[in-house]
């Protein structure tokens, strides 16, 4: 049985989230039938996103809320140019570009503080 992986980011607000991912991350709206759901996906990642309360994932576990520190990583072969264009549409960043042994990385924010790490491997 063939089975998609998804993530799901609890967000303030799904319009605002939504249109992040689209324009800012190059992610397609599968679905939006609601405004407190979408479903999209970039490279074989399928990203839910819901507001808390909404439906049983937005209630799941008790109160969820937006933010935290966990996060999936988007690769790109020029990550100077992402941050560029990013910055240029008023991203927000936690920190910096980070030199590591596998590459380089920085974390940008959602609208709602949810994390997304950039990631440029070495080459």
């Amino acid at each position: 049985m063939d089975r998609q992986v998804s993530v799901r980011y609890i967000v303030d607000d799904v319009d605002a989230a939504v249109a992040s991912y689209r324009d800012r991350l190059g992610f397609a709206v599968e679905m939006h039938p609601a405004p407190g759901f979408a479903a999209l996906s970039k490279d074989g990642l399928r990203l839910l996103l819901n507001a808390p309360g909404a439906g049983g994932a937005g209630t799941a576990g008790g109160a969820p809320r937006p933010g935290g520190w966990n996060r999936f990583q988007l690769s790109f072969e020029d990550l100077d140019a992402v941050v560029g264009k990013l910055e240029e549409a008023g991203a927000t960043f936690r920190g910096g570009v980070v030199d590591g042994r596998g590459g380089r990385q920085i974390l940008v924010e959602d609208p709602a503080g949810n994390v997304v790490e950039l990631f440029q491997p070495d080459r």
